[in-house]
């Protein structure tokens, strides 16, 4: 009856993660920001990039909006995305006759 999304963002701001739902779609919006260099510093290497990214997945099925749950720990974003209730499969009743 669920979908589970979970996301790797680390070093992202929970404040900075915008996730919208709308029938199928999945989006989540992020930033990361830029570690701050100190001047006469650099770096050799650095593996994490910065800025804005944005990620869409569709679901084969319509989400209901108002009951996903998100959680952001460790770096790892989980969307807990259950399934609408007109999407979910109904049970008919065969009547012998």
């Amino acid at each position: 009856d669920d979908a589970l999304l979970t996301a790797e963002i680390p070093g992202v701001d929970p404040e900075k993660i915008e996730v919208t739902v709308k029938d199928d779609t999945v989006t989540i919006r992020g930033a990361r920001e830029a570690d701050a260099v100190k001047e006469g510093e650099s770096y050799l290497r650095q593996e994490r990039g910065a800025g804005t990214f944005v990620r869409s997945f569709a679901l084969p099925f319509h989400v209901d909006g108002d009951k996903v749950t998100a959680q952001y720990r460790m770096g790892i974003l989980q969307l807990t995305l259950p399934r609408r209730e007109a999407d979910k499969p109904k049970k008919i009743a065969v009547n012998a006759g």
